[in-house]
């Protein structure tokens, strides 16, 4: 039986390495080829240098004028909260009381769970995203609309249950024995079947007890393989609040450390307002920073430091945060994160916030090799970017005399237009 080979005819972007680091780590084919089979990337480069290797019967569909990069990765995003994007309020923590609780208390229903799964993994498709950490609710049924729904449709996802046993309404709380035991059956109901991976998930330090955060670190020493999702430093109403709760330790991130959820395949949203010791522990553990500009600028959190992650090299990539973001799109969550760089004295390269959104996620979720570029061997997630896709992006587009400022355009310019199609495991999951 021979493979149903597939390729595409593009200008071709991805990265080997982190762009701000390594001068050599875009790869750019102007009139580019992408060869796949059966869900993988069999190769990619130069049109002239691969086009005499295609089987004669092999389809080739050409998307000249557009470019082809590696499927989005988007490392914080909470699909309970899609229905309270754009909610007002003066802060996080009345956003979550307000709008936040009431909103995941629906999602006692599976059947409330599964109708907004199926529009939150359209939306993330629609935007050019085939691969996101995903937070449900404290309810398992939640947890399992979800990874029914990415299951059908064959994505590579990221989810878990929220584990939230204080400071959160009755109709929310678990407790720490039962989120334990919830987790641990979630685990093995979802972890690593078909292109599903199970995180666990506490909400965040102030809804957790000792108790939970002490069963949450021993099922993460358990199942190493599994993901850590939390979020951190956020604002300052909240560190102050985390400090009143945990008086004995030295930071909002050593009470994550201290429970043991620090290590590869930890997640941590936000990251504002950590000092050069948290820092420090984040790249010594290889936790993960997921930056979310367009949350932290809707809520007034506050702007991620670049120039003080850099210099301690801690692990860094790129998230929507939806519902407390206010975009499903990676390309108009690039726009605020630039924004957010200049205003806290940093000028972020497009290549790099590309970087950012592809293989800097795929490097959080230690999935390199797996997705995020186009290696030989990758899952064939991959979008179409046109370049024209409005005519005032058009004609910006017209007048650029660089990969970096074509770039440029797209994340400032672009959004959800701009994604002509997107691929999963080498299957056409939308088009425009």
């Amino acid at each position: 039986m021979t493979s149903h080979v597939q390729a595409y005819r593009a200008s071709l972007l991805h990265f080997s390495n982190d762009p701000a680091f390594d001068e050599h780590a875009t790869q750019w084919h102007g009139d580019g080829l992408l060869i796949v089979a059966d869900g993988k990337i069999v190769a990619a480069g130069d049109y002239s240098k691969l086009s005499a290797s295609l089987p004669a019967d092999c389809e080739l569909h050409d998307y000249r004028g557009k470019i082809i990069t590696p499927g989005f990765i988007d490392t914080h995003v909470h699909y309970p909260q899609t229905d309270i994007i754009g909610s007002p309020a003066p802060g996080l923590l009345p956003w979550l009381n307000t709008y936040t609780f009431p909103a995941e208390r629906r999602f006692e229903s599976g059947e409330h769970a599964s109708e907004v799964a199926d529009f939150f993994l359209a939306e993330l498709l629609r935007n050019g995203t085939t691969t996101a950490a995903v937070y449900c609710t404290v309810h398992p049924q939640s947890v399992d609309a979800f990874f029914t729904r990415s299951s059908e449709l064959n994505l590579r996802m990221v989810a878990g249950k929220c584990l939230m046993d204080r400071n959160a309404p009755d109709f929310l709380r678990d407790t720490a024995e039962s989120g334990a035991r919830e987790t641990e059956e979630l685990i093995h109901r979802w972890h690593n079947k078909g292109r599903q991976h199970y995180a666990i998930t506490v909400r965040f330090a102030p809804t957790s007890t000792p108790a939970q955060l002490k069963l949450a670190g021993e099922l993460a020493t358990q199942y190493r393989d599994t993901y850590i999702q939390t979020h951190v430093a956020e604002n300052t109403d909240e560190v102050k609040w985390v400090k009143e709760l945990f008086p004995d330790s030295r930071s909002y991130l050593d009470v994550y450390d201290q429970y043991g959820l620090m290590r590869e395949r930890a997640l941590y949203a936000h990251c504002i307002w950590l000092d050069d010791a948290d820092r420090a522990r984040m790249a010594a553990t290889q936790s993960v920073a997921t930056v979310c500009p367009t949350s932290n600028l809707f809520l007034g959190s506050g702007l991620f430091d670049f120039a003080n992650a850099d210099k301690l090299r801690m692990p860094v990539s790129l998230a929507t945060d939806v519902g407390g973001g206010t975009s499903f799109s990676m390309l108009q969550t690039m726009n605020e994160l630039y924004k957010v760089g200049r205003m806290a004295g940093t000028h972020l390269a497009a290549q790099r916030m590309f970087y950012m959104a592809t293989l800097g996620g795929a490097r959080a979720l230690q999935l390199e090799g797996t997705i995020g570029n186009f290696a030989a061997g990758c899952d064939a997630d991959f979008i179409v970017l046109d370049p024209k896709a409005t005519p005032l992006l058009a004609r910006r587009s017209a007048t650029t005399d660089s990969l970096e400022e074509q770039l440029f355009a797209l994340a400032i310019l672009a959004d959800d237009r701009a994604i002509a199609a997107t691929y999963s495991a080498g299957a056409c999951v939308h088009t425009r």
